[in-house]
């Protein structure tokens, strides 16, 4: 049966932790999740943390508004209900298709914006009435914690992060 214990090391200053960071990396400790009050620039890289594909699914998203705009219009505009407008008859999608711009474009934002919230809250498991995960209440105000799977080396790892700058170096049980 594995232990579920991992060191919960704390600092108070971002460019300290950002150096621990970097040590900890160095050293090939797996480091779990950092929680910080605000962002730090450059810390993701420094994790090691792989880049979003967030910006793949705002692409997909857009084609996904612009197909359902174009066939929304043609549909109701064309072949359900053509009207004759100010002498302009409705003949043909593509002979109207200057009046249907700002539609297709503010349906491809409609349908991208909209989208990438639902997929940011699922991708990060942001349910409505989900309890808050944040192991320490100081990391909503000013202090930053690094938390680091532990391998029957708990003593070398509260050590290593004494020597990191780290103002306090906690073991925890995790659930």
């Amino acid at each position: 049966m594995s232990s579920n214990k991992v060191i919960h090391a704390i600092y108070n200053d971002d460019d300290v932790l950002m150096d621990a960071v970097k040590q900890t990396r160095k050293a090939h400790h797996h480091i779990e999740e950092v929680y910080t009050p605000f962002p730090v620039h450059g810390l993701d890289k420094a994790m090691g943390l792989p880049s979003t594909r967030l910006a793949i699914c705002a692409f997909i998203y857009g084609c996904i508004g612009l197909t359902v705009a174009t066939s929304m219009m043609d549909y109701i505009m064309i072949q359900d209900w053509p009207q004759d407008i100010g002498g302009k008859p409705s003949m043909s999608y593509i002979q109207n298709m200057p009046a249907f711009v700002p539609v297709m474009f503010e349906m491809t934002v409609f349908f991208a914006a909209h989208l990438m919230v639902i997929t940011f809250y699922m991708r990060s498991k942001l349910w409505p009435f989900k309890k808050a995960e944040n192991p320490d209440v100081r990391t909503t105000d000013d202090h930053f914690l690094m938390e680091v799977v532990v391998n029957n080396n708990e003593e070398e790892l509260t050590n290593f992060f004494k020597g990191t700058g780290a103002v306090e170096v906690k073991v925890i049980e995790k659930h």
